[in-house]
């Protein structure tokens, strides 16, 4: 039985090699990490993040042919094929800060390879890297004196949150690139072969590492794009009455643009977005590509702008203060059907609604563990019941597109509140009319208020 090793047990890691395992039964395969609290929890029933449809694929596996340990050195020695998938974060220091990747967590993960591997190994480039980041692992695994050649393959993931599993089941496409040698070849196939166990070859693409590196930053720097560019025409469907919700229907429409991604609201999150654009412009500033690196952040200050706009809108429509005032955040996740909050907007707002003295609540059916250490240190309830949430508010803020914030029991709601009430649809989900008619003070994305004053 071949032995495939994951080495990170995140967001990236954890899924993907269920879903390996769980569509190669003839595969041992390991999921590694140096958090044991992570790794005890995917032992657990308690799985350390929630994705829909993950429970079930390693209910299925874990145990049969999926395992999960702290055993990093010895899953090494085992491994023939190791997919690295380990934090790559923004740097917070030193050359590059705020915009390059650290990757000082994927330099130790190469060293702790070559100081465990007796035999060639294939290596997996996992995360999200700038480009060329295979050629500097390669030179640091095969700087060993024992004559051990490892291939390096670029593998990006292009997982969803919220549909990671059925992603990774019914991919667009997986890329893999690698070196274009016999051996680069040969490791190339060996990848190919464990995806062929589900997908189709005309959706495997094959590639030189240093293409593969690229698309993945170029295909978030291309759906953020969208986001901001459809959250830039919402600031002015608002100055003129227009409605964003029309104007994205009616240029999705086109069929050389499409609808996908064209959901005007309060700004992007998530791991990857932010994280990439900054990459991307932090490369194209080193390669001496002055106007392209422009040109991309200006995707990452309109999302920036964008959040802000919101909290000024609060705070413009509450008669210009919201000083002791309790407003009240449904949804704390980046987005729906994930518990990850990294980058949500939602911080953002809340911290800024403190600046203003405001109180704020938070309610989220899945995110309010995260949310506890995103805000930890400041004053922020947090409460799962979204009604008891909203009791006294002046305000609710939809910051997440959860299902169950359509649904609720707003006449229950807005009976509870201070008055008047008001609502900030933060991602157009609720019928405005409705609440309208309830007796609320409504404020869309992109679209006219509906106010009683």
């Amino acid at each position: 039985m071949n032995s495939i090793l994951c080495i990170g047990a995140g967001y990236v890691g954890g899924p993907t090699m269920a879903v390996i395992a769980d569509q190669c039964p003839h595969l041992r395969v390991c999921v590694v990490d140096i958090n044991a609290d992570r790794i005890s929890a995917w032992n657990s029933d308690s799985l350390p993040i929630y994705e829909p449809e993950l429970d079930e694929v390693v209910k299925r596996t874990r145990g049969r042919n999926l395992f999960f340990s702290t055993d990093i050195d010895g899953e090494i020695r085992k491994a023939d094929i190791i997919f690295v998938s380990v934090n790559t974060p923004t740097k917070t220091f030193g050359h590059g800060a705020g915009m390059a990747s650290d990757l000082q967590y994927w330099e130790k993960t190469a060293r702790q390879i070559l100081a465990n591997s007796d035999r060639s190994k294939i290596i997996v480039e996992k995360s999200t890297l700038p480009v060329r980041t295979a050629a500097a692992m390669e030179r640091i695994l095969n700087s060993g004196e024992n004559g051990i050649q490892f291939q390096v393959l670029s593998n990006p993931e292009f997982l969803a949150e919220g549909t990671a599993i059925q992603d990774l089941i019914n991919p667009d496409r997986v890329l893999i690139g690698g070196q274009e040698t016999e051996q680069g070849r040969n490791a190339v196939q060996a990848l190919v072969d464990i995806y062929a166990n589900w997908v189709a070859d005309e959706k495997i693409l094959r590639t030189n590492v240093w293409s593969a590196e690229l698309s993945k930053l170029a295909a978030n720097a291309f759906l953020a794009q969208r986001i901001s560019s459809i959250n830039a025409i919402s600031a002015l469907c608002e100055a003129t009455e227009a409605d964003v919700d029309e104007v994205s229907r009616a240029i999705g429409l086109d069929s050389r643009i499409g609808p996908k991604f064209l959901k005007a609201s309060v700004g992007f999150g998530g791991s990857c977005f932010k994280k990439d654009i900054l990459n991307l412009v932090y490369l194209c500033g080193h390669y001496g590509l002055k106007e392209v690196a422009d040109y991309w952040h200006q995707v990452v200050a309109m999302n920036d702008f964008q959040t802000d706009r919101f909290v000024d809108n609060i705070l413009k429509q509450m008669f210009n203060t919201v000083a002791g005032k309790k407003i009240t955040l449904f949804g704390f996740a980046f987005k729906a059907n994930t518990g990850d909050t990294r980058e949500s907007p939602a911080i953002k707002v809340a911290k800024n609604l403190l600046t203003e003295q405001a109180c704020v609540w938070v309610s989220d059916p899945k995110a309010l563990n995260n949310a506890k250490q995103d805000l930890r240190d400041l004053a922020v309830h947090l409460e799962s019941d979204p009604y008891v949430a909203a009791t006294g508010s002046h305000a609710i803020a939809v910051m997440t597109e959860w299902q169950t914030y359509r649904t609720l029991d707003y006449q229950r709601i807005y009976d509870s509140m201070e008055k008047p009430a008001f609502i900030f649809d933060g991602r157009n989900i609720l019928n405005h009319r409705e609440l309208f008619n309830l007796g609320f003070n409504v404020f869309p994305i992109g679209k006219p208020g509906l106010t009683h004053f």
